[in-house]
């Protein structure tokens, strides 16, 4: 497993709030246990005292993908740098025990932590992982959603970086909008058929004669 893929730690974390249509997914410890998805050995650390945790960390990476997404990478960096700091963790080879065709274990970076609670231990690899995909691709290619109101974060995985919207629904749902505002203008500009076709007679008469 590559470390880049625990970037989606954070982009799932980031995404369970969406602040311009005032909701918030992430009321329970259910829900940070969800969150972890494989890492069921972390998500029984977690209890109702992570909630208030939790958000404060996703607050401060989606001050990360904000920063990323208005140009201001050194500001992204620096935003992350002190998430880093302040949830370190210790990468180990792993193998768990996955063998190749010739039985050999799958040797890879796995980051293991050694939190006091189930916050430090997610913000840790979240941190970490984006820090990977942002070093690795690019800052431009953390995004927040173009699609209003969503502002969803996504990772931009395109290969000529023309990532805009978190899903295929959101970009489907901004290309229509697109399209009708197209259309009101269209149909809001006056028409001037008739006049071009008068002008376009009286020009040609005298020639005509």
């Amino acid at each position: 497993m590559e470390l880049a893929y625990y970037s989606d730690y954070a982009v799932r974390l980031v995404n369970t709030e969406e602040p311009a249509r005032n909701k918030d997914a992430l009321t329970s410890v259910e829900v940070i246990r969800e969150l972890f998805g494989q890492a069921t050995q972390m998500a029984r650390r977690a209890t109702d005292s992570d909630v208030t945790r939790f958000r404060s960390v996703r607050t401060r990476l989606r001050a990360v993908f904000t920063a990323a997404d208005e140009g201001d990478h050194t500001g992204a960096v620096d935003l992350l740098n002190s998430l880093l700091l302040e949830f370190p963790v210790s990468p180990q080879i792993s193998g768990h025990d996955t063998l190749d065709e010739e039985g050999r274990p799958r040797w890879h970076m796995h980051l293991a932590d050694h939190p006091s609670n189930a916050t430090s231990g997610y913000a840790a690899i979240a941190a970490m992982g984006l820090a990977f995909h942002l070093t690795e691709f690019g800052a431009d290619r953390l995004g927040l959603c173009q699609a209003p109101p969503c502002r969803n974060a996504y990772l931009d995985t395109s290969t000529n970086r023309s990532r805009r919207y978190c899903s295929d629904r959101c970009a489907t749902r901004a290309n229509v909008a697109a399209y009708r505002a197209r259309k009101r203008l269209e149909a809001e500009r006056p028409d001037h058929t008739g006049l071009t076709d008068e002008n376009s007679q009286e020009s040609t008469t005298p020639a005509d004669r």
